[in-house]
């Protein structure tokens, strides 16, 4: 099971039994690391084994471009009320965050991927995330399977592709009774396509939500705000099969 060594600011994504070369000596990572353990270098460095969460993640996936933020990734979780044992269907892996995301809640995953270059190194994260028994990623266009995944029921709908609205109007095919659908966008416009596109199929429940997030600054003058730049992401459209 891969996990970090933590020193300071300085974090490593290690698998159990691994030499590591760094510039604070050479790391021999014990076959079984647990987290809390204490590992020093040969140099008499120590680094301190950390269990991978959710957030390591996002960090430590290799990218294979702008990831799914955690935010979203938790409005996503919170307003389709997805869990372990659901069958969620996925188009627009990418680096694959929230695909790992579900399968650690528990969640049976199929995510399609265009690229396959892209497929290839979000399937290597899964394994990182150990969740590849729980997370299928297909290479393919989600469009192009549209028909054969038709009744198959999925709990929960999940995309993040440029041709969303498509997939909407096919979503009372492919979720149960009461299931979700979540659409996240970067744009104003692919987002009224799919507001269209789910009021025009007869989903309920449809709201668009925009996340915006700061970070709070603390010191001896007192608290307020941070001044950095307005943290928006993109637009996340929720639905559900009546």
């Amino acid at each position: 099971m891969t996990v970090l060594l933590v020193r300071e600011n300085r974090e490593y994504l290690v698998e159990p039994g691994e030499r590591l070369e760094t510039d604070l000596g050479i790391i021999e990572v014990p076959d079984d690391p647990t987290a809390g353990d204490v590992v020093e270098s040969h140099l008499g460095e120590t680094f301190r084994v950390q269990t991978l969460r959710g957030p390591d993640l996002f960090e430590h996936f290799e990218r294979t471009g702008a990831p799914m933020m955690p935010r979203d990734i938790g409005l996503v979780i919170g307003h389709t009320g997805v869990a372990a044992g659901d069958r969620v269907l996925d188009a627009g892996t990418g680096t694959g965050v929230l695909a790992a995301y579900l399968g650690r809640l528990g969640a049976d995953v199929t995510t399609y991927e265009r690229d396959p270059e892209f497929a290839e190194v979000a399937r290597e994260n899964m394994a990182t995330a150990d969740v590849a028994g729980r997370v299928e990623v297909r290479t393919g266009d989600l469009t192009d399977h549209l028909e054969e995944l038709a009744g198959e029921g999925f709990d929960v709908l999940t995309l993040d592709t440029e041709d969303a609205a498509a997939v909407v109007e096919r979503a009372p095919t492919l979720l149960v009774r009461g299931g979700f659908l979540a659409v996240y966008s970067p744009f104003v416009e692919s987002t009224r396509d799919v507001v269209a596109a789910a009021r025009e199929v007869g989903l309920t429940e449809i709201e668009t939500l925009e996340t915006i997030q700061r970070e709070m600054d603390f010191d001896d003058r007192g608290s307020r705000p941070s001044t950095a730049g307005v943290g928006h992401t993109g637009y996340l459209t929720f639905a559900r099969r009546p």
